[in-house]
């Protein structure tokens, strides 16, 4: 019998008495920055996206089978 998947963080509802916090530093979240508690946060955040700081370890993609047209198949 397979194991049930265990529930998503994402998909539970916050405790109301958790203020929400910078997934960076852990400092509280500011509004005018969200999730981020400021604008250097914010963009460190970007920036890893756009170093691609964040991915998904595995083997390179192939060149020949990457279709650049965007036609399925």
């Amino acid at each position: 019998m397979p194991t049930p998947p265990s529930p998503c963080p994402a998909d539970m509802p916050k405790k109301p008495d958790e203020p929400n916090t910078c997934p960076l530093c852990g400092k509280p979240e500011q509004p005018e920055h969200a999730p981020f508690c400021s604008r250097g946060c914010k963009d460190r955040d970007l920036l890893n996206w756009l170093g691609e700081g964040y991915r998904i370890p595995g083997p390179p993609a192939d060149p020949e089978r990457v279709d650049s047209e965007g036609r399925d198949g």
